[in-house]
């Protein structure tokens, strides 16, 4: 065993996964503070998120585990892992390359209610 893989062990003791699993991961960029997006994490996940430094999360959808921009290319490098007071929501502190979202957007959070309706506030990165 490795000192990483004993810490990887460590976190992961202290992590609180719901009955699923999962954990919710929210993806903040270091830089800027932007909240990139929302993802989910199991203990497979932070494990080798932890072990690489490159972001890895719980694909619900496909049931395996996502290894950010495998296919895009927009990936995350791990600076910082945070977990809050009740061990149940991870921040990961990251260095994102290009878009984090699916849809081509700098984050995932685009849509804003303001103004009495719901506005679109970051177009698709050309």
């Amino acid at each position: 065993m490795t000192a990483g893989d004993d810490l990887a062990g460590q976190v992961i003791e202290r992590l609180r996964f719901d009955d699923a699993g999962l954990i919710p991961a929210i993806a903040q960029s270091h830089a800027t503070r932007e909240v990139l997006m929302l993802a989910w994490m199991n203990a497979d996940a932070v494990r080798e998120t932890l072990a690489t430094g490159r972001v890895c999360y719980w694909s619900r959808s496909r049931r395996k585990l996502w290894r950010k921009g495998e296919s895009s290319g927009h990936t995350q490098r791990l600076v910082e892992m945070r977990f809050d007071c009740d061990s149940d929501a991870l921040l990961l502190l990251v260095d994102q390359t290009g878009p984090a979202c699916h849809t081509n957007r700098p984050a995932c959070f685009f849509n804003a209610v303001q103004e009495g309706g719901i506005r679109v506030i970051a177009e698709p990165v050309s």
